[in-house]
């Protein structure tokens, strides 16, 4: 055997394991692609988008929503494999599948007019703007809503012509396997969309490859910064959708009940592992004694279990090196000043078991502040007057998104322009919707996701002038 053919049997042998976070049972393993396979389904991805290119949108549009039906059919099956694979609330899980067919049904129903021409009047006889595809789009994507996060990204891209490559995180592989399932069970051609298991060292390999046209992520920062790297390399368009440290300002003439109880919600649902996540609470001095004291009560009255059960409050974390890593910044925050008011430790011995905890007094320069705390931990950071609690929410590298608390609706919609984000709540709790454009600013990333923003960022926007 020669060296080169040893490193690919080496390479071959490779094995990514699916880990239940609730008893940190292994549940499959499966072999990580060789160089020689992903080159293969590249090339087969690529002939295939050739003769889907040029199927009308209305043929296309067939295809999504057999895709959504077939969702919506197996609900439930889908959202077991999810919550076993990343540990999320199994009823969290199914309205995560219900929104990828709230996603594949808004995209059949608009695409057409997303992408018809536009005419624009100048000095030829007619001129206008055609939307085509780019090609192959290479998807990263994360584990934390293993289901939606694709969907939202590919979705757009293949109704626009394109054709699809997903590198799903590491730990999701049975979800990345059911993705593609379920679009050949809904009767898409051959290779339209492909899972490669593969690791995040031989992405920059998929993204050199010449059929490789676009690339988008959602991910860590860091992952933001080696892919766009990578892409800048070899010239390949990409989308970034990268870390946030959401600010939720609640103001002195704020509902305080109803904030509290979308603060939960906000903070802790998926585990608090989401980008869009209300992170740092900055709360108006006036009624932050009352705000903590109501919040505080809610968290303590979540509980740890099984993600399965209905009465269950909060889920385990998707890995123990993540719970880890969020108690040390939860421990380095306390020995900068913060003070603990609930929760703060690890739970159990088996599984990823994190308890919902509340960190008072954050201040800039702790890691409650200045990090993304990816897990169920809520940061108060006390603001003197509006204004300050601005300042503040704007003292971040992320620029995700963002949330404003108040009964006067014309000062909060003022509040919320000023805010340095993507996307700016008023009265509500931060989300995707397919009808809105999605994406940050500064270290949160750049490109748009969802609405007819997100189908356009994955196309030729090329003009035609005829004389």
């Amino acid at each position: 055997m020669t060296r080169q053919h040893h490193g690919l049997l080496r390479e071959f042998h490779m094995l990514m394991q699916s880990i239940n976070p609730a008893t940190g049972q292994v549940s499959g393993t499966f072999p990580v692609l060789c160089t020689e396979e992903i080159t293969g389904i590249i090339r087969q991805a690529a002939s295939a988008q050739v003769r889907w290119a040029v199927l009308d949108i209305q043929q296309r549009t067939g295809y999504l929503l057999r895709l959504a039906q077939l969702l919506r059919q197996n609900r439930d099956t889908y959202a077991t494999i999810i919550t076993e694979e990343m540990g999320k609330l199994l009823k969290e899980a199914r309205a995560e599948v219900e929104k990828c067919v709230w996603g594949c049904e808004f995209y059949a129903a608009h695409a057409d007019r997303f992408l018809a021409d536009e005419a624009v009047v100048s000095d030829a006889t007619r001129s206008y703007v055609v939307y085509q595809p780019l090609g192959v789009v290479f998807c990263i994507m994360p584990w934390n809503f293993p289901f939606w996060q694709v969907i939202r990204a590919v979705v757009p891209a293949l109704m626009a012509g394109n054709t699809v490559v997903l590198k799903h995180a590491a730990n999701v592989p049975r979800c990345a396997l059911a993705l593609e399932k379920a679009f050949s069970e809904a009767g898409f051609p051959e290779h339209i969309f492909r899972s490669l298991l593969i690791t995040a060292k031989q992405a920059e390999t998929v993204i050199a490859d010449d059929h490789i046209a676009a690339v988008t992520l959602t991910g860590s920062t860091s992952a933001g910064r080696k892919v766009a790297a990578a892409a800048g390399k070899y010239l390949k368009k990409c989308v970034l959708e990268l870390g946030g440290s959401d600010p939720f300002i609640v103001l002195e003439d704020a509902d305080i009940s109803t904030a509290v109880e979308q603060a939960v919600i906000a903070r802790f649902q998926n585990a608090g592992q989401s980008c869009i996540a209300a992170k740092r609470f900055i709360l108006v001095d006036t009624i932050a004694d009352q705000f903590v004291a109501q919040f505080s009560n809610r968290i303590s009255e979540l509980r740890c279990g099984d993600p399965k059960a209905e009465t269950t409050g909060i889920a385990p974390m998707a890995r123990t090196d993540l719970r880890d890593e969020l108690q040390a910044q939860v421990e380095r925050s306390l020995e900068m000043g913060a003070e603990l008011v609930t929760g703060g430790a690890c739970i159990g011995s088996q599984g990823a078991f994190y308890a919902p905890t509340l960190l008072d007094y954050v201040q800039p320069g702790m890691p409650a502040f200045d990090e993304e705390l990816f897990g169920p931990v809520a940061a108060i950071v006390r603001a003197s007057s509006a204004d300050e609690a601005v300042e503040l929410a704007n003292r971040s590298q992320f620029g995700l998104g963002a949330s404003v608390w108040t009964t006067d609706l014309k000062r909060g919609e003022a509040i919320a322009r000023k805010i340095h984000a993507g996307c700016t709540f008023v009265n509500g709790v931060v989300k995707s919707d397919p009808r809105l454009p999605f994406g940050g600013v500064k270290h949160s990333g750049f490109g748009r996701e969802l609405s007819y923003h997100g189908i356009r960022e994955f196309v030729n926007i090329k003009t035609l002038w005829i004389k």
